[in-house]
């Protein structure tokens, strides 16, 4: 065989390849996602400012022109950033280990250089 049949033997089983996984691409049934969505009519009651900053993030460019949005970005910052506006979480205990824990030794004194002869 020459060169030219094997390139025409390459492109037919290329062709067959890609017309294969087209089809079963094109048969293939989508799964329903697993996860549930998550309903925010609860969520934007108890907080109004939350509501105004997703209002806010929507709506782009106008944004920082709404004086609503600058207003509710102010009060996000203050909230974030005054201390004592929010109370202190508790970080949980760490879990104890039925092991006890190795001790680490301490490091060897460093190498000194050797004196030069």
């Amino acid at each position: 065989m020459d060169g030219k049949m094997f390139a025409r033997l390459g492109a037919i089983v290329f062709i067959a390849v890609a017309v294969t996984a087209t089809a079963i691409e094109m048969t293939r049934h989508e799964d329903a996602p697993i996860y549930q969505s998550v309903d925010r009519s609860g969520a934007e009651s108890v907080d109004p400012l939350r509501a105004e900053l997703i209002r806010c993030a929507g709506i782009g460019e106008a944004g920082p022109r709404d004086p609503s949005c600058l207003r509710a970005w102010a009060e996000n910052r203050r909230r974030f950033l005054a201390p004592g506006v929010r109370p202190a979480e508790r970080l949980p205990d760490a879990p104890q280990s039925p092991h006890p824990t190795a001790t680490i030794p301490a490091p060897a004194a460093p190498l000194q250089p050797e004196e030069v002869r």
